[in-house]
């Protein structure tokens, strides 16, 4: 199930244990290698300090109430968290990236994306195009497939099809 990305922010963490609500997701943890979300940001709701809820501890995901958890021991600190250190340090935001294709034709900014809920692989990035390209304000919807590369100021996307007039031959009468 594809949810987009502000339907999985600013959600609760609760807990079976407890039955409560143990944290509250501020922001994801993207690793911009494979575009996955490696972990949700949390605030705890005990001592308030900034955790991360790392993917495979959640347990179940209902757009109404939030992430279900085992208990609140499931929250990391982003210290202890050796193997994801580089992706932590990286702090990459996917929303804000400039798009680019090959060509080097500027198409828009990422205003969001859609994540794939089961793998938490970003599946789609959302892209509004400028007022000049644009009149009726739209996004362009581009596919995890056609991302080319990701870097730290921009996202390079395969060339987009060009409006190409199709001729029907003459017929010889």
């Amino acid at each position: 199930m594809l949810q987009l990305s502000q339907s999985i922010l600013n959600k609760s963490v609760l807990s079976l244990r407890t039955g409560a609500m143990i944290a509250q997701v501020n922001a994801a943890l993207i690793n911009p290698n494979n575009l996955k979300i490696e972990g949700l940001y949390c605030s705890d709701r005990y001592n308030g300090k900034s955790m991360i809820l790392l993917y495979q501890d959640i347990r179940e995901y209902m757009p109404t109430k939030g992430y279900v958890v085992n208990d609140h021991d499931v929250l990391s600190d982003p210290s202890d968290l050796i193997r994801l250190k580089e992706v932590i340090d990286l702090n990459f935001q996917l929303i804000g990236k400039s798009v680019i294709t090959t060509s080097k034709q500027r198409v828009g900014k990422v205003n969001d994306y859609a994540v794939e809920m089961q793998s938490m692989y970003i599946q789609k990035i959302y892209a509004s195009q400028s007022l000049l390209k644009n009149f009726t304000g739209g996004n362009l919807s581009i596919d995890r497939t056609q991302i080319n590369e990701v870097t730290d100021k921009k996202i390079i996307i395969n060339d987009l099809l060009q409006d190409s007039r199709v001729v029907a031959p003459a017929t010889a009468t």
